[in-house]
């Protein structure tokens, strides 16, 4: 079975990204000094755990990043687990 699509936003002037599936609100939360991303938070609700929703909102945090020419700090647990399982991001850590 497929997973569903997330559809994520990236609202810059928030530094965040959000998704929200069935009616619940996901962030990523982060903060930009120069050209270091610092994410601070990965959230998402229990009623919708499990989903790879983390995951998704963190890719498109590492995949912003990539194409902004930023690094990132991973200072959430979440954030330094899943850059240890995806090395092919490990080139834009701080």
């Amino acid at each position: 079975m497929d997973k569903p699509t997330i559809d994520i936003v990236h609202k810059r002037r928030e530094q965040v990204f959000e998704a929200v599936v069935d009616g619940a609100h996901c962030v990523l939360d982060y903060q930009l000094s120069g050209n270091i991303m610092t994410i601070m938070h990965t959230g998402v609700p229990d009623v919708v755990g499990g989903r790879g929703i983390a995951g998704a909102l963190t890719l498109a945090a590492f995949q912003a990043a990539r194409s902004e020419g930023w690094k990132v700090t991973p200072a959430c647990s979440y954030a330094a687990g899943w850059i240890e399982r995806h090395p092919e991001f490990a080139d834009l850590q701080a």
